[in-house]
């Protein structure tokens, strides 16, 4: 009922376009082929429904189906959770440790970042899911890791579905060598299928077992992935931000003794902030249960001097030599640079000769920087983003003119 009322009652129907994305649409594909394929493996060739194992398996089937779709469906439309627009602290002086964000207008909560895709700034942001569509967040990320779970163990049944038709229906054509493998066949040989095992039906559940494998490893390594950052309640982007903070106090020898302050000390109390019994996560997304030794803007105040540092470590200037058209695979630009694209949505930016990036990070074939912008740019939304390594060259300024550059930027 709960599925039902969440499928109807949007806060806006535009929601509904989500599923026109590559992501869903393969997401939603793989799950329809599986399920099906082992439905119908099942009820014509392998365990037909007049028997009682078959028809628990028939439930089984549509029950792994139905909880597949219920957390899909809800970690894609429930959505994270959004910082209001224009939000500001209870406690005006707080302002002071968050970070300000120009296109929500609004200050950012402790835990939450801006989304560029869904251009929001997320409760207690986790990532970007192609697959949903969507972030994952403060408000679904129990649904997503649930899917995330499920998937895997619906498609290792439909697996073993697949696996065992294959193998009984052409038990009697193929001699499969296994001389010391002993099966019994004589409950198979009890009915006749509904239908013959054809070359189309041998290719169709190859196939869907092929999909059913490499979701089950795939989807598999994300859910162990997730319940790491989950038991020890961070999200993947806190778990960079701390990773950065110790890079950072090591690089400096500041001697500061960072504690991660969402960690509550037990898994078991970490893991109760995402899953309760009602489906409704702790928290309003905006205030946080923190360690004894830290404080709500802890995180927040490691964010900033983070900020401070990448400004300090960004301060080399490239001046694009080549055009770039901002394409997501240039082939114009050399086999490496074509093969050796970022595998993220961030987007690319395109870039004219003799325009200026600061460039924050990058690889051996591509870099990722903000644009310089003149004062009337300025006004509008920074742009930053991927572009290729070859079509830039490091600036050779003095210092004066750099740090009159940096300052420009900062303010």
């Amino acid at each position: 009922m709960n599925f039902l009322s969440t499928f109807v009652t949007f806060e806006n129907l535009h929601e509904v376009r989500r599923l026109c994305h590559w992501g869903p649409v393969i997401a939603l594909s793989v799950i329809a082929i599986c399920s099906t394929m082992a439905i119908l493996d099942s009820i014509i060739w392998y365990w037909p429904l007049d028997t009682t194992g078959g028809s628990i398996n028939f439930l089984m089937l549509i029950n792994w189906t139905v909880l597949i779709l219920y957390n899909y469906f809800n970690a894609m439309f429930v959505g994270p959770g959004y910082i209001p627009l224009g939000w500001k602290p209870e406690i005006q002086q707080d302002t002071q440790y968050l970070q300000y964000c120009r296109v929500c207008q609004g200050y950012k909560a402790p835990r939450s970042h801006h989304c560029r895709k869904c251009n929001r700034c997320v409760m207690k942001m986790d990532h970007h899911c192609p697959w949903i569509n969507n972030c994952c967040g403060h408000q679904n990320h129990a649904y997503f890791t649930s899917f995330l779970l499920l998937a895997p163990l619906g498609c290792s049944h439909a697996a073993i579905i697949f696996i065992m038709t294959m193998y009984t229906q052409l038990y009697e054509r193929i001699s499969f060598g296994w001389s010391t493998v002993k099966i019994d066949m004589s409950a198979v040989r009890q009915f006749q299928p509904l239908m013959p095992f054809s070359v189309p039906a041998f290719a169709a559940t190859l196939f869907a077992l092929g999909l059913a494998l490499g979701t089950t490893i795939a989807v598999g390594m994300l859910f162990f992935i997730q319940m790491k950052v989950i038991l020890r309640n961070k999200t993947s982007i806190e778990s960079w931000i701390e990773e950065k903070a110790k890079d950072r106090i090591q690089h400096y020898q500041t001697g500061e003794d960072f504690i991660f302050p969402y960690d509550l000390g037990s898994r078991w109390l970490n893991l109760k902030q995402v899953f309760t019994w009602s489906g409704t996560p702790r928290g309003d997304g905006t205030v946080w249960p923190v360690h004894p030794k830290c404080h709500q803007h802890t995180l927040t105040i490691e964010q900033l001097k983070q900020k401070a540092d990448k400004r300090v470590r960004s301060q080399v200037q490239y001046r694009a030599v080549e055009d770039y058209n901002g394409a997501c695979c240039p082939l114009s630009k050399g086999l490496q640079t074509f093969f050796r694209t970022p595998c993220t949505e961030e987007p690319r930016i395109p870039l004219s000769k003799g325009e200026t990036i600061l460039a924050t990070r990058g690889t051996k074939w591509w870099m990722y920087g903000d644009k310089v912008l003149t004062e009337d740019q300025m006004r509008g939304e920074r742009i930053r983003g991927w572009f290729p390594r070859r079509c830039v060259e490091k600036c050779h300024y003095d210092t004066a003119a750099s740090d009159s550059t940096s300052d420009k930027k900062v303010n």
